[in-house]
């Protein structure tokens, strides 16, 4: 049985010094590809490491060198697919640069949120933070100010204190309104407002998907001289399920105010208005055009594919995998925001 466990043990670093008769520091040299040693030395340890199948434990390695390996990514949930791939992209891109990711979520909007997430990072677990900040969370300049790697990815926010990583809301919204007005719409619905229309304070907003996304669309209809009915604006809250998405446009239609253009402020919210619009008898796109945001997987297998904006999370993920490890290794010191701009993944429910 002492045989048995004793093979079974794992080799360490000492046993290979041991074996080579060099020191410890010797050994570890050779491993790390570092230090001075002769040749003859170096050729030694090296056989020792493969006549013992030696195992290099990462861990300890990246402790030795005030590195863990890893990167927390923080998100609010990982049911909406535009999050989910989120994390994907994001695991796939560290692993290409050599990390793992720890995936984590957070209560929105409550005392387990972002802000609790923020005080409580583990240094010894992580190296830092990729955060994509929840439109409901009450955060703070101050709570930006950590003292760890931190990467803000998503509408929210930075006030210019940590890296900031997102697609230009504004001008994504903007291209999507004048598709459809290029294509014949003159009366826009908009679903997926999370407040009371308020044009005004639209123009100026700074943050928030909805809110960036309604400035955008605002703004390329004033370019054309039209404007929006107000009455056409439908408010989901902070629901942009595809439920959500059929219960608002079915009040749209309810309402009687003439529409012949959705803009959803997401695919899952479009996918609603698509079933709402058929089952009410709306030939899509011949009647009512819709269009999207994020290029969700199951968009282009619906009835009626659907024309959408494309997230970008392409390049949001290795853009902000870049941002963190430059953080981590010190390469990267000023913070700055990082945009790019969308494009018009054009399908059947558009003309």
């Amino acid at each position: 049985m002492s045989d048995e466990k004793t093979a079974k043990r794992r080799v360490t670093l000492r046993d290979v010094a041991q074996a080579a008769g060099v020191s410890l520091k010797t050994a570890s040299n050779v491993i790390n590809g570092s230090g001075r040693m002769t040749d003859e030395t170096r050729a030694k340890v090296e056989s020792v490491i493969k006549d013992l199948d030696y195992r290099v434990n990462v861990a300890a390695r990246n402790l030795n060198r005030n590195h863990t390996g890893f990167i927390t990514l923080a998100v609010p949930s990982l049911i909406p697919p535009y999050l989910a791939e989120l994390a994907n992209r994001t695991i796939e891109a560290a692993r290409q640069r050599n990390y793992s990711v720890y995936v984590t979520t957070y209560a929105e909007g409550s005392a387990k949120g972002a802000r609790d997430l923020l005080k409580k990072f583990n240094s010894t677990v992580s190296d830092g933070m990729i955060l994509s900040m929840s439109e409901v969370e009450n955060i703070s300049p101050d709570d930006l100010k950590v003292d760890f790697p931190l990467v803000i990815v998503g509408a929210r926010t930075t006030w210019g204190i940590v890296d900031h990583v997102t697609p230009d809301d504004v001008s994504a919204a903007a291209m999507a309104a004048g598709y459809l007005y290029e294509r014949g719409s003159t009366r826009l619905a908009v679903i997926g407002a999370r407040d009371v229309y308020d044009e005004d304070a639209l123009l100026n907003a700074v943050e928030g998907n909805a809110q960036l996304r309604l400035r955008g669309i605002i703004e390329e209809t004033r370019r054309r001289g039209l404007s929006l009915d107000p009455q056409l604006i439908g408010n989901t809250d902070q629901d942009w399920t595809i439920g959500a998405g059929a219960r608002v446009a079915q009040r749209l239609i309810d309402s009687g105010v003439p529409f012949d253009g959705v803009i959803a402020l997401n695919d899952q919210l479009a996918i609603g208005a698509l079933t709402a619009l058929r089952t009410a008898g709306y030939e899509v796109p011949a009647q009512v055009q819709v269009i999207g945001f994020d290029n969700n997987e199951e968009a282009p297998y619906l009835q009626i594919p659907l024309t959408t904006m494309d997230s970008r999370l392409d390049w949001t993920a290795p853009t902000a995998v870049n941002r963190i490890l430059g953080r981590i290794d010190g390469s990267i010191i000023k913070p700055e925001l990082l945009t790019t701009e969308s494009q018009v993944i054009a399908r059947a429910s558009t003309r």
